[in-house]
């Protein structure tokens, strides 16, 4: 083979990496849109279904300010999905728990659980892909949120996302053709209102219709022209119901990939993009105060006309690079101009081994909170094992499995406002014999966007940050026990004045096989907040003894 044969042969293949890189620019920003048209991965054909159902005693202790001490039962039900076929798979974690207190302990009851599946219609073609998320959170008065809240506290919220739809990939002579199209409800249930520490009332989301649709047509390089080219189109977006807001992002574009070495390429792309943010104001009564119906919401006139709070009309463009040395080794970095101001976005992945794997990600987006979540679910691996908190049962922010870990934990905050979002997440897993480590983190940056003189019009132009930590570490004693720690870090800062929030802990727990089904468990766990809504530090710790019962 010459010389020449031989960069357009390992060209191709480079090409195959950016083929749908070269498709999903701009879905890429929005949150971790879909890098890949195809997400359909596993682990061969494992089938592994485990209902259970536990009963537990635990006590909490307060350790600060205060030293009350309670004791609840806890019963829960729940099973475990990971079923992985050739080309569709499944994998679930879902549970209920009710929580029953004793003396001045309040029962509660909470629905959490993470799934995510991918069905081959048409193999290798045509999948049906659908997830969903329920989490129970605790909601600052800023806004801020952890989905590590206590088994003692009442004043807590649940959190739910669902979302499904095709996808649709081809080859065409030398061309390839990819489609995608999903629709997605969020819905935010607060237990009661939220009040800032100035007494004002927090509007929190309430729920949301997100849609995300994108067609593209490219020719890798080599097979047609030296170059690859490729043509995109698509939009999202997201009805909020809060004030009817409305984030409307459309655009087309074309793009071209430049190999300069067997393993690196030059990327770029123009188009043509219109992105609009708008909502309704709030009725009002005869003293001009906002009207609030009987959910707790803001009223509004659907007659009324609607009020643009963000409007970009015109040129967009990224340049970048294209890295993989390696099928192990990959990335994509771009820098450019997105919303009318400069964008930068990209991955890097590098997996030594299969038993060693880690992931980051830059990105940039204008969406509501249901947007992030829905475009966190199609970013998820249909194969996955969830960390849950061994105290509460509530899923503990980290996913681990064959792609490696992944972080649910970055809720942030649940203003009802949309914005934009920036910002870098990463992760780490690591198997070592019988010991697995994971940990996920990032950085989110939210700032808000809303038309001034209407009663969101405060939120315009202000920023919120979160920096978030969650890790977890198992480790096999023997055939039949093992142990397990977890712990999560959560910094919270507000552009709104109403005080930051530190969330911050840990567990470990033991489990050991008592018989085939029944298995022995034991857990401790410390939790601590540092909110300037409070004036002083709160913190417990909580024991839990067990039995599980494996069906």
């Amino acid at each position: 083979m010459t010389s020449r044969k031989l960069f357009a042969a390992s060209a191709r293949a480079l090409a195959l990496a950016a083929s749908a890189l070269l498709a999903v620019p701009l879905a890429a920003q929005d949150f971790g849109g879909q890098d890949d048209f195809d997400n359909t991965r596993g682990r061969g054909n494992a089938r592994a279904v485990q209902p259970y159902i536990e009963v537990n005693q635990v006590l909490s202790a307060e350790l600060s300010p205060g030293n009350d001490v309670l004791t609840f039962t806890q019963i829960a039900s729940g099973v475990d999905v990971n079923l992985q076929g050739r080309n569709s798979g499944i994998a679930a974690s879902v549970r209920f728990e009710r929580n029953i207190g004793y003396g001045d302990a309040i029962d509660s009851s909470s629905v959490s659980g993470l799934l995510r599946g991918t069905l081959a219609v048409v193999p290798n073609k045509l999948n049906l892909e659908a997830g969903a998320i329920g989490v129970r959170t605790r909601v600052d008065a800023g806004g801020g949120t952890t989905i590590n809240p206590l088994v003692r506290e009442d004043q807590t919220s649940q959190l739910y996302s669902v979302y499904a739809g095709p996808t649709y990939t081809d080859r065409l002579g030398v061309v390839d053709v990819a489609a995608v199209t999903r629709v997605g409800y969020t819905k935010l249930d607060l237990n009661s209102a939220v009040v800032d520490p100035t007494g004002g009332r927090l509007e929190a989301f309430d729920d949301s219709v997100s849609n995300v649709g994108q067609v593209r047509a490219g020719v890798r390089p080599g097979d047609l022209l030296p170059i690859g080219i490729a043509a995109t189109a698509g939009g999202f977006q997201e009805d909020i119901s809060n004030l009817d807001q409305r984030v409307r992002d459309l655009y087309a574009r074309a793009d071209v990939t430049v190999p300069v070495t067997t393993s690196l390429a030059l990327v770029g792309g123009v188009g043509y993009e219109k992105v609009e943010i708008s909502s309704r104001d709030a009725l009002r009564d005869a003293d001009g105060n906002p009207i609030i119906g009987a959910g707790g919401q803001f009223l509004t006139d659907p007659a009324s006309p609607r009020i643009l709070a963000f409007d970009v009309d015109g040129l967009l463009w990224d340049v970048g690079v294209l890295w993989r040395p390696s099928s192990r080794t990959s990335l994509n970095a771009r820098v450019g101009q997105r919303y009318g101001d400069t964008t930068y976005y990209g991955n890097f992945t590098y997996a030594p081994s299969q038993r060693s794997t880690f992931a980051i990600d830059v990105y940039d987006g204008v969406t509501g909170l249901g947007g992030i979540l829905n475009n966190g679910l199609a970013r998820l691996s249909n194969d996955f094992d969830v960390v849950r908190n061994p105290v509460t049962g509530d899923l503990g922010g980290l996913v681990t499995g064959g792609d490696g870990a992944f972080g649910i934990g970055n809720l942030g905050s649940v203003r009802a406002a949309a914005f934009r979002g920036r910002g870098v997440r990463g992760s780490y897993q690591r198997q070592l014999g019988q010991l697995t480590a994971a940990v996920a983190a990032g950085y989110d940056r939210r700032t808000f966007i809303a038309a001034p003189g209407t009663v969101l019009g405060a939120a315009n132009g202000i920023t919120d940050e979160n920096y978030y930590i969650n890790a977890g570490l198992s480790r096999d004693l023997g055939r039949n026990a093992n142990l397990t720690a977890n712990g999560y870090i959560n910094w919270f800062q507000t552009g709104f004045g109403t005080g930051d929030v530190t969330a911050t802990g840990g567990s470990i727990a033991y489990n050991r096989n008592l018989t085939s089904r029944l298995v022995g468990r034991a857990a401790l766990g410390i939790d601590y907040f540092d909110s300037e809504f409070s004036p002083e530090d709160i913190a417990f710790a909580t024991a839990l003894l067990g039995l599980r019962y494996n069906f």
